[in-house]
């Protein structure tokens, strides 16, 4: 997977500042958050505080809406959506042992979403997994984890760490884990922000890849703050404005996003995958549905 940076909000499966753009008015002032769409922009690093304090009032609000993306096929068409671009595939649960440097920056990439040594989600991963399972055969390679934390270094994990990820990929209880891990960092939030501005299945998919690539950061590259740059250029649906337009800036500012931290790199997952789906208008993320990927041609019935 090829991030921006570590990340720094993945250890709360929060999100970041959207109630008060689909909720009544009072909530937001009684939130006491200045409006998110204004021009200058809010501090990106505000973004959570203001979510935790509308937190009950979008549960409220998030039962009362469809489902969308987590509707368990929409659910697996977006996983096998994302591993298209990943892993090369869309039969995602084959990625559970998958690990290499693929050169990014980022050290080890590994398994169903792209968890790195060097962004954190990886360390998260294993942590999590050994407070469970105190004896499995990662639990050794967590000290050297943490020294590589933010780093694209392989010191202390060479040479056994990518034969004991692959080992311990065949238990089921860490497929289970990694499972739980991109739901709770990536795509719950995600989809959750998601509908709190307003988006439909479609944009559902499209935060959910941007959360994926770009991490849960609030820096201008990271997740978060595409948001809050988007936001500053395009009303939500939520606040009025038009899904479509809102989501092809959001889509702009991402690929902007994308060459500026890598040259050269292909932004296919979005110019022939979501802004395919999104010119069509389908909004409804419907099936069938056929995408290209780094010049493979992919289709879902």
């Amino acid at each position: 997977m090829k991030r921006a940076g570590v990340l720094l909000l993945a250890a709360v499966p929060v999100i970041a500042a959207g109630a008060y753009f689909v909720v009544p008015d009072d909530s937001a002032d009684s939130a006491g958050a200045p409006a998110a769409a204004s021009a200058a922009g809010p501090a990106r690093g505000d973004a959570k505080d203001r979510a935790e304090k509308e937190r009950e009032a979008d549960d409220a609000l998030i039962a009362d809406l469809p489902p969308g993306l987590a509707a368990p096929a929409k659910k697996e068409l977006a996983q096998q959506l994302v591993s298209s671009a990943e892993n090369s595939t869309t039969q995602w649960r084959t990625a559970y042992g998958s690990i290499e440097d693929v050169g990014d920056g980022d050290g080890y990439t590994a398994g169903i979403i792209g968890f790195c040594t060097g962004t954190h989600d990886l360390l998260a991963l294993v942590e999590r997994y050994t407070e469970a399972h105190p004896d499995n055969g990662l639990a050794t390679y967590l000290p050297a984890l943490r020294e590589v934390d933010g780093s694209d270094s392989h010191e202390g994990l060479d040479p056994g760490f990518t034969a004991a990820w692959k080992a311990e990929a065949e238990v089921p209880a860490f497929r289970e884990a990694q499972e739980e891990e991109r739901d709770r960092v990536y795509f719950e939030p995600a989809v959750r922000l998601a509908k709190l501005d307003g988006l439909g299945t479609l944009g559902q998919f499209v935060y959910y890849d941007a959360m994926v690539f770009h991490g849960p950061d609030t820096d201008p590259e990271g997740f978060y703050g595409l948001r809050e740059q988007a936001m500053a250029r395009a009303k939500t649906p939520g606040q009025g404005g038009s899904e479509k337009q809102y989501l092809d800036t959001f889509l702009k500012l991402r690929v902007q996003a994308m060459r500026d931290k890598r040259p050269g790199i292909d932004t296919s997952r979005v110019d022939t995958a979501q802004r395919r789906f999104l010119t069509a208008g389908n909004m409804r993320l419907a099936t069938p549905l056929v995408w290209e990927m780094y010049g493979d041609t992919y289709r879902v019935p």
